[in-house]
Formats: C-alpha cells, structure tokens, sequence
C-alpha cells in the first residue's frame, strides 16, 4: 500500500503539527526526516491516487530522468539497485512508492485529498486548510506541490475543435492506440525528446512542431548488471564514491561557468554540435536542429535516440508557424496541412500553477498570489514574509539546470526543521521572514540572475516569467545552496511567543 486513501483512516479532529502538502520527492523527504527528527504528529495530503508527484503523473512513453539514478535519489534512503545508469519513471515511481513501506509513512499519508485552500489564523497562530476531503488545522504549513506537473497549454488558433485524441504528455491517454495513425507531436522540450524515439518505430507518420531547437547532448545511458548491483548492496562505500563523483562533475560544470557565458560554454556548443553532426547526415535537417541562442540558456537535453528518429523515413521535424488546428491536422503559415489522427502537446508545464491554483492567506489577509503580483520570490527559497509557519519545498529559484534537485530539497527539508527545533527550544507560536530579510535576499539574487546565461543567452524559457526575469533557477552550486542553508540566521526572522 502507497498511503491511505479517502476513508482509510480517521480524520483528525485536533490541530496537526505539521501538513504536508504533496507526496512526490519534497513531501516524501520531508515526513522521512520530520518522523526521524521526533516530529510524528505530521500528515501528507496527496490529490493523486497514489504517492510520486511529478513521477506518478507522467507516464508518456519513454519517460525517464536526465540526472543519474544514484544522484537522483535521497541520501539517506538510497536504492543499490537501480537498473540503469538514467531510470526510466516506473523504476522511479516504484522507489517512491517503496519509501512508503520502507519508512512507515502509510499512517501519515492521505491519498485522493485535495487541497483547495489554506488561511493563517493569527488568534489561533495556525494554519485552517479546507480540502475536498474535509478541514484540517496545522500549526506549520508545508507545500511540497513541486513544479512540474500543472500542464502549459499553448495559445494555439483552433486547438480544442481537433476531433481526434487530444492531450499532453502529462495526462497521457494509454487508451489511444498509436500503430500506424498519423500522430502530431507539438513541443521540442525534455519530454519530447524521450516521447518521440518512443513512438516513431510505431507510428504511421509522425509530425514534430518544433519552434526552437534544443541543444542536445549525448546520454550515455547504460543498464547496471547484477554484478555492479551487488558490489552496491554489499560495499555501500562504492555506491557513496559514485554518487560522489556524479555530483563533483555536475558542480564542476556550474563553477566553471555553466550559469553564465564563458569559454566553457563555447567547449559545450562544440561537444553539442559534433553530436548533431555525428547523429545527421542530412544538411537541411541539421541546420533546422541548430539552435540560435547559447548553450545553456533554455534546458539542455540529453538523448542518444532523439537526433536519430528525426532521421526516420516516417518522421517529419516541421519549423514554420503554426497558423490554426483544424478538426482533422493543422496548417501552417504557409497554408500547407498536416492531417493527423493524433495530437500531442509536448508543451512542458507552468511552474507557479501549483501556489496559484491554491489560494493561500496570510497575515492580515495577504494572499500569497498577490503577495508575488511583481515578481515570485522567496527567502531562500523557502518562506514568505507575511505568511507565518509556512514553508515551501523547491520553491522560487531554487530549480537546477546542472545537478540533482533532490540535492536542494534535502537542503531545504532541514532548514525547515531547524526552524521547527528553534520554535520548540524557544516556545514559539509563529515563525517568518522579516520584508527586510526577503529583500536582501532577492536583491542578491537578481544581482547574481543578471549576469546568468538564462539571462544573457539570447533567449526566452518556461524559467521566467512575463516579465523575463528567471524566477525558476538557483544561479550557483549546490554547494553554495546548502552553505547557506546550513545555519538559519536568527536576525531575519520574525518570532511570535506563545
């Protein structure tokens, strides 16, 4: 079992210590290391059937991680196992679901719940969350919702009269038949390029509308034999080194420039391009894959395959604009039409969906969507002046473009902590950040975004915002993350008694 569903186990009538909202990585961690800490009046909420988050949503074919599975997994919780170099997502939603099991998290975790909304009760200093399932109460609030899982739906003329299967990569239709159907694949992102080696050998015709083209870089996927498995089970030190070794090189690359344009970012376009040039033979079809901005600036992509399937007889990379979609395919600016039986949007996601779709009512009424009306931001990533005992996991720049994100969340679970152990030694009510404190904390953030190869590399991505600032990405190691994250300093935050 994965966690309780609705009706499982009795609703709590009192007030909870901590709510968790979300049980994919953040949500899992965070109630790992809270029940570690002594911390064991705690529950997880999750609106999905099942644990796993972005990993339990996104089952498209081909679905698989771009960092290295013993990277991609917590420290304390590590998987000797793994069979490949990169898991594909069963193998992923699988670890997740064991963590359950494996940690005693069943009793702490309410599946098929919904949370609709959350408002801070100053006289009770607590948080009052309404979800589909009933209230809660909660003196600390967690959003462990994550990023990547709230589908971006392109403003394209016509797209909802298509008549046939229509839907995203992340609510895919494994009901819909793909052999031999004329198939139409919109997007070039990450789950495009696993998506299309997936299907092209299946397809009758398969079309790819692409608007930019991404950099993309060899992938050197491999399966682990039983022999490297068990070296791991018994030697737990190899698999440590390992790790290690996958995190330094990734570190490497953010310090010796990958943030930002540098001789090391010309090195990396030329890798980039060899691979292309290895991959296609034909001309035309190279030059529609070279991408006009820097290495860096939208999301690298690794893939062996990708390049080749463009290749294929039965494949089509398709570079104009889209004009409308039509009940029947799409036409393009130029008025040709491309007949499809299937449509596919391939179109990533909206980053600040998951906070914006649940209000979330502060002190004095301030709503947090209000509260980011200029620009999403938070201290350190983690917590919002205004909104007392509130913490987020992977929140406001605190995404990589480099290195394992898992790395961060352990870094923020026990900053939350630390800041929960803080108000239990000095009897505490309420924690938050002083305005001053998150200021500070911004300005030194856009100052160091400035000068990013997010935002200097000539292009524009799902990391900023309407208004182009990057307010998706950390602009600097892991290593500078969790150093700062070590230690809350006292001085910034905004204590009230019990």
């Amino acid at each position: 079992m994965t966690g309780a569903a609705d009706g499982a186990r009795p609703w709590p009538d009192k007030p909870l210590a901590v709510l968790v909202i979300g049980a994919g990585f953040s949500g899992l961690a965070m109630a790992i290391r809270s029940r570690q800490a002594g911390l064991d009046d705690l529950l997880v909420v999750e609106k999905a059937e099942a644990v796993g988050g972005t990993w339990h949503e996104n089952t498209y074919p081909g679905a698989a991680c771009d960092i290295p599975s013993h990277l991609y997994a917590l420290s304390f919780a590590p998987k000797p196992d793994w069979s490949r170099t990169y898991a594909a997502q069963p193998e992923i939603a699988a670890y997740l679901r064991g963590l359950v099991a494996r940690f005693d998290l069943d009793r702490h975790i309410a599946l098929s719940t919904a949370v609709t909304g959350a408002v801070w009760d100053a006289t009770r200093s607590l948080w009052r969350v309404e979800t589909d399932r009933g209230p809660l109460e909660a003196r600390v609030l967690v959003s462990g919702m994550g990023a990547l899982h709230h589908p971006a739906i392109p403003a394209i003329p016509g797209l909802h009269s298509f008549l046939g299967p229509l839907f995203h990569t992340a609510a895919w239709d494994h009901g819909v038949p793909l052999k031999d159907k004329r198939v139409g694949v919109i997007g070039t992102g990450a789950s495009a390029i696993q998506l299309v080696p997936a299907i092209a050998p299946e397809v009758g015709r398969l079309v790819l509308f692409q608007r930019t083209a991404p950099w993309v870089m060899p992938r050197h996927d491999r399966p682990i034999g039983a022999p490297l498995q068990a070296l791991f089970r018994r030697l737990p030190a190899a698999r440590r080194l390992l790790r290690a070794g996958q995190f330094w090189l990734r570190e490497a690359q953010a310090a010796s420039g990958f943030t930002r344009v540098s001789g090391l970012t010309r090195l990396a376009e030329a890798a980039s391009r060899y691979h292309l040039r290895r991959q296609v033979s034909d001309p035309a079809l190279r030059a529609k894959l070279a991408p006009p901005y820097r290495f860096g600036c939208k999301r690298v992509l690794i893939s062996d395959d990708y390049y080749p399937a463009l290749a294929r007889p039965n494949v089509t990379l398709e570079t104009g604009r889209i004009q409308t979609v039509t009940p029947d395919g799409v036409i393009m600016a130029d008025g040709r039409h491309h007949p499809l039986d299937v449509l596919v949007l391939a179109t990533g996601f909206d980053p600040t969906a998951s906070l914006a779709r649940v209000p979330v009512v502060g002190r004095d009424g301030l709503i947090l969507a209000r509260a980011w009306g200029e620009r999403v931001a938070a201290h350190r990533g983690v917590m919002v002046a205004g909104f007392p005992n509130f913490f987020m996991l992977l929140g406001p720049n605190t995404g990589l473009g480099h290195n394992s994100v898992v790395l961060m969340i352990e870094a923020q679970v026990e900053y939350v902590l630390a800041c929960l152990a803080e108000m239990r030694a000095r009897d505490l009510a309420a924690i938050e950040p002083t305005p001053e404190a998150q200021a500070r904390d911004l300005a030194g953030l856009e100052a160091r975004l400035s000068g990013s190869i997010w935002q200097q590399g000539g292009c524009a991505s799902w990391y900023q915002d309407a208004a182009g600032r990057n307010v998706a990405l950390w602009p600097g190691t892991v290593v500078a993350y969790r150093r700062a994250m070590r230690v809350p300093d006292w001085s910034d935050f905004v204590f009230t008694p019990t």
